[in-house]
């Protein structure tokens, strides 16, 4: 006999009023699997939100930007040039792990993507995009 009919076997063998208790005990097991369920859904939602805000550090951008500007004049260097396309390698590579980390959110919290990607859309992403 699994658990739960075990449990429903011994409600019905109570006597009518031990079951406010019975109720009271419930309620409270209840709220605490709800409790950490959130617990564990807002853990889980923040390791998702980490993915999707990450961008590059400030000294990282600025190189990014100083190997653009060389590459659009063409004064930029081989080895700049294997640079930047590492930086493009990489950056794609972030963008594709926001992205699933956007359709993960988007199922935990029973939303469209698209909501999600409107509401974490950075203009500054867009704007250094290469």
């Amino acid at each position: 006999m699994d658990n739960r009919q075990r449990a429903i076997q011994l409600v019905e063998q109570l006597p009518e009023d031990s079951l406010s208790d019975v109720i009271e005990l419930l309620n409270a097991l209840h709220r605490k699997t709800i409790q950490v369920n959130s617990s564990i859904q807002a853990k889980s939602e923040e390791k998702l939100l980490q993915v999707i805000h990450r961008k590059l550090l400030q000294e990282e951008q600025a190189r990014l930007d100083y190997l653009r500007e060389q590459n659009e004049s063409g004064g930029i260097t081989e080895a700049e040039h294997q640079e930047l396309l590492a930086f493009v390698s990489r950056i794609e590579n972030e963008d594709a792990e926001r992205a699933a980390a956007i359709l993960q959110l988007a199922q935990i919290r029973k939303v469209e993507p698209i909501s999600l990607i409107t509401e974490f859309a950075s203009p500054m992403r867009i704007n250094h995009a290469i």
